[in-house]
């Protein structure tokens, strides 16, 4: 059953499929495949917790080891052998070799990194799904709609429920593509590649004071369009617009070059990673003037908040295997409605803390080679959870 209506550049339809209700051996079925990947997910939290703690405190190590052996350079502008292979630490302001440019649209700018972002105006699809029961049955009933929308990745219309009247190009006549200069230097130091890999606070380029490259092409604010009308563009139009990275010369309408602050190991006239006695690498490069407390203060608030984040996830990756590994319970009495959502909420309850409890206790061990009394506090808490759990379970009547 199909029904169609086109709004404007809108177009929606609805299909309902129908499929008859499962029987208890095939959702015991479906349950048990569940239960395998819920084995796989949970084992996965174990290796991410554990892993994870050993990262952190290998990073802290490291970022105190590298505070107590930086040293802070006099000058950037000439080079003292006596620093040859130590950890450095500099600002100034960026510099590159020369301009980079894109001829298709007579641009150019001094800058570490230019960006040419294309997008493509195209149809894109939306579902939005609902089940029901009825005469035995499950239902769904999904409804498509269909919008066009200036999209930098090409939308693949052959997945789409309807095809027709919806159909995009296959690949985009223009391409995106990032330059980067080949050589990018804070006064007589070169930064090595992974120093340039973390030059990436884009900036939107103005297009105010270019002309139009082509007879083709039309400006229109910050874009460069390839459309008969841009106001009333069609499917296959494409427009285009420019980022820029490290702005490394004087520029009459963006401004002075970008200031940048690094700690790296020198190597003659170049900045290149350091490895530390933790076997962790020492390659920071953070925007701005910067002293080294500040840039090791920043080091060690990201290694926190990646290490929170990854707990985090942990948790949640056990929370979600533990869940689906108990699922079978929720599918044996899913025929009463009233049992069922007592057990769904002791089951939810169950997981919650179970997650809990081995995520402290994962995180404990995975200190406990390092900080033991840290180790042996968390292991401690590790038991609250369980301990709260059977406070609420009530004792049994006295026979």
């Amino acid at each position: 059953l199909q029904q169609f209506s086109d709004t404007g550049s809108r177009k929606e339809h609805v299909k309902i499929t129908s499929e008859s209700k499962p029987g208890f051996l095939e959702r015991l079925s479906e349950t048990s495949g569940g239960m395998l990947m819920g084995l796989v997910t949970f084992l996965l939290a174990f290796y991410l917790l554990f892993t994870n703690e050993g990262r952190a405190l290998r990073t802290a190590k490291s970022l105190d080891e590298g505070l107590s052996l930086v040293v802070p350079l006099d000058t950037i502008h000439s080079i003292s052998q006596q620093n040859e292979g130590r950890l450095v630490h500099l600002s100034g302001a960026l510099s590159t070799s020369k301009p980079l440019f894109d001829p298709s649209y007579g641009l150019s700018i001094q800058a570490v990194k230019l960006k040419r972002s294309v997008e493509m105006y195209q149809w894109v699809e939306y579902e939005d799904s609902k089940e029901y029961e009825e005469n035995g049955e499950i239902k769904k009933e999904t409804k498509y709609s269909y919008n066009t929308e200036w999209k930098s990745e090409v939308v693949n219309s052959r997945n789409f429920d309807k095809e027709i009247g919806h159909k995009n190009p296959s690949a985009m006549a223009v391409e995106s593509f990032t330059a980067v200069s080949p050589n990018v230097q804070v006064g007589s130091f070169v930064l090595s590649k992974g120093l340039v890999n973390k030059i990436d606070n884009f900036k939107r380029l103005s297009l105010a004071n270019l002309e139009d490259p082509h007879a083709d092409v039309t400006r229109g604010g910050d874009y460069f369009y390839h459309s008969d009308n841009p106001r009333r563009p069609e499917v296959g139009d494409l427009r285009v617009s420019f980022f820029y990275a490290g702005l490394s010369g004087n520029d009459p309408h963006l401004g002075s070059a970008d200031k940048v602050t690094v700690i790296a190991r020198q190597r003659g006239d170049q900045l290149v990673p350091y490895h530390t006695k933790s076997g962790d690498v020492l390659e920071i490069l953070h925007p701005g003037d910067l002293s080294v407390e500040e840039v090791f203060q920043k080091e060690h608030q990201s290694n926190t908040m990646k290490t929170w984040a990854l707990r985090g996830a942990g948790w949640l990756s056990m929370f979600v295997g533990i869940s689906l590994m108990t699922r079978i319970f929720y599918t044996l009495v899913d025929w009463f409605p009233v049992v069922r959502d007592l057990v769904n909420i002791g089951l939810k309850a169950f997981a919650f803390c179970i997650a809990t409890s081995l995520s402290l206790l994962t995180i404990s061990v995975g200190w406990l080679f390092y900080r033991p009394l840290w180790a042996l506090l968390i292991g401690l808490l590790s038991v609250v959870p369980i301990v709260v759990a059977r406070s609420h379970v009530p004792p049994k009547k006295q026979q």
